[in-house]
């Protein structure tokens, strides 16, 4: 006799939030985010339904206008009827471990759309502009039936580029007043850069910003057929009618279609893949590591024991 397999309570949850259930969505965002003993089953239910949506990273030093260029890009994908979501990484809270909603203000006005959904979450001391529980959250989303990500990130520095990584394309966001041509040449940042938004640029200095950046490209090279990263200037105050927030959406478009033509999308994909592996392995050991590490530092300290050894030690103790 045979027998139909029933949908798993994930399977029957990710049903719910493709088909517009907000509260089974976040459920799934809060399994995976809380690092439940459930988030495995989650994952493993939904990876069939994943691979669809289009991953856009913002990211930028503080103040350059994160929060409302993400809100205008949210109203211009509406716009052209696409599902959109929105993953926007705040500082945590000293106080409750969980995320300052300050900036969340600036998108209410798509609180109302029901083919939008914004989900704050803490970077809790989490390196490199992102939350450890962000490519997991992605997912759900992607499984989830939204046609574009957003990956808003906290303020950043020069060295922090992990949503390089998660997204398929980067968006890195300037402002005039950050900082001068011989920061421009140097930050990390800009090198993860698909495109360029040299915001507020109806302030002083906002062309200076742009030439910096031009300048900053002639110093490198690109293949032919490659994509160079355009610069775009924007006034991103009010919405996506606002000046520039078209040409980014065009722009884009563009990026995306190169992507698929040229084989980038998998390449970025699998390289993402094997970042997520690998950070998992690496947490995975840390869990298993048992032996007194403080006992270990004591003795290489002293020098009776060498760090190589030390750490052989751990791992032989990981693999019991």
């Amino acid at each position: 006799m045979n027998t139909v397999a029933r949908p798993t309570h994930a399977e029957n949850e990710v049903d719910r939030a493709r088909s517009g259930d907000v509260r089974a969505l976040a459920r799934l965002l809060s399994l995976v985010e809380d690092e439940s003993p459930r988030m495995r089953e989650v994952i493993r239910d939904l990876l069939p339904q994943t691979g669809q949506a289009r991953i856009v990273g913002l990211t930028g030093a503080p103040g350059v206008g994160k929060s409302t260029l993400t809100g205008a890009l949210v109203g211009a994908f509406r716009a052209a009827g696409r599902r959109v979501a929105v993953l926007a990484v705040d500082p945590t809270s000293p106080f409750t471990g969980g995320a300052l909603l300050g900036d969340r203000i600036r998108m209410q006005e798509h609180a109302t759309d029901e083919e939008v959904f914004i989900r704050s979450m803490a970077s809790r001391g989490h390196l490199g502009g992102l939350a450890a529980a962000t490519p997991r959250a992605v997912r759900v989303l992607d499984a989830a039936g939204f046609d574009l990500i957003i990956i808003e990130t906290v303020g950043v520095g020069q060295a922090e580029v992990a949503v390089a990584s998660l997204a398929d394309s980067v968006v890195v966001l300037l402002a005039p007043g950050l900082g001068d041509a011989i920061q421009a040449a140097k930050a990390g940042l800009l090198e993860v850069a698909d495109l360029y938004v040299v915001n507020k640029a109806d302030k002083p200095d906002a062309q200076q910003v742009v030439r910096d950046v031009r300048n900053m490209l002639a110093l490198g090279s690109f293949e032919p057929g490659g994509w160079k990263p355009p610069i775009i200037t924007a006034t991103a105050a009010n919405g996506p009618r606002d000046e520039g927030v078209a040409e980014l959406v065009t722009r884009l478009d563009a990026h995306w279609d190169w992507l698929c033509a040229s084989g980038e999308l998998k390449r970025r994909r699998h390289a993402r893949a094997r970042e997520e592996i690998t950070a998992l392995a690496l947490a995975t050991l840390r869990d298993r590591v048992t032996k007194d590490v403080d006992e270990l530092a004591a003795r290489v300290a002293d020098g009776t024991l060498d760090p190589f050894q030390a750490a052989e030690e751990i791992l032989t103790e990981a693999e019991d």
